[in-house]
């Protein structure tokens, strides 16, 4: 007896994650060095806030590492299922260091804010800001291209967090400048604004992984497409019944489709191994369970 359902490792799926995974890694252990020292040397609060949201970049990264390798596991016995609802832990652990980053920075702007704000070198700092602001664009661009390429909610949220980190360093970038230039408050001024921005990017992340790990359905639009791709399969008459759920980023569909009651039962079999196969092979869709009924007769 079969227990769980036939699994083919995707080999190029795991070299793209893993290829993900290292571009997280390496490019958010040397921004949080590299602006952390730069911080510490200027006493830059925007820096600073930008500082301290590369170093949970870097706690995210090394949890999410751990985490998206379980995810890729094989089915068994104790999850039969698959290994998928791990990923949106791993999104959920990005959030929580968002939020993390996001508090810290704030807190940080607003001490300094009541106790005074200095006048920050531009020197260094702005340097910094420009380089990190380049790297974790390019982070972006291949993040979120490898994320479409395997449909991870986790990696769609690691680039949010990089284009998000791309605008916070333009924001401490013109906070030191406006410092030295304008008016020093502006610092603390330019912290706070990329503690609100984190925060903001934080709050999205932790709705859309919380949704899939809850076994939230499909959105009423995907519904649609469903039900209209299966009753595109010829001897289909009627759809009904579509249940979805998300088992991590994975959706399942479960439908009845309505056949002719005089079909024979090969004929039937072959009418949903077609409208399993056209709804499997929809971007959203991961697995599909059809249920195949009988068309109820027509009332003169």
């Amino acid at each position: 007896m079969q227990w769980v359902r036939d699994y083919t490792p995707d080999l190029d799926r795991r070299r793209l994650f893993r290829q993900a995974m290292i571009i997280t890694l390496i490019g958010n252990i040397a921004l949080a060095i590299g602006k952390g020292v730069v911080a510490y040397l200027s006493g830059s609060v925007a820096l600073y806030a930008d500082a301290a949201n590369s170093v949970s970049d870097v706690f995210y990264s090394l949890l999410m590492v751990l985490v998206l390798r379980l995810s890729q596991q094989p089915p068994d016995l104790g999850h039969p299922q698959g290994h998928s609802r791990f990923e949106p832990v791993a999104g959920l652990l990005v959030a929580a260091a968002m939020t993390y980053a996001g508090v810290e920075a704030g807190r940080t702007a607003i001490m300094r804010f009541i106790e005074g704000a200095i006048a920050v070198n531009p020197g260094l700092p702005t340097l910094v800001l420009l380089a990190s602001a380049a790297i974790k664009a390019g982070m972006f661009v291949a993040i979120r291209r490898i994320a479409r390429q395997v449909n991870s909610p986790t990696l769609e949220t690691t680039a949010s967090d990089n284009l998000s980190d791309v605008l916070t360093s333009i924001a401490a970038f013109i906070g030191v400048l406006g410092s030295n230039f304008l008016w020093p408050i502006l610092d603390p001024l330019a912290g706070m604004a990329v503690s609100l921005w984190i925060l903001r990017i934080a709050f999205g992340a932790w709705g859309e992984n919380l949704k899939y790990l809850t076994g939230a359905g499909a959105s009423p639009e995907l519904r649609v497409v469903i039900a209209e791709t299966a009753q595109s399969v010829s001897g289909v008459h009627d759809v009904h019944q579509v249940i979805t759920e998300y088992v991590g980023p994975q959706l399942v569909a479960d439908l009845h489709v309505d056949v002719n009651g005089s079909l024979t039962l090969y004929e039937a079999h072959h009418i949903a191994d077609e409208v399993q196969a056209r709804l499997e092979a929809l971007p959203d869709v991961d697995r599909a369970y059809v249920h195949v009924e009988p068309e109820k007769p027509q009332r003169d």
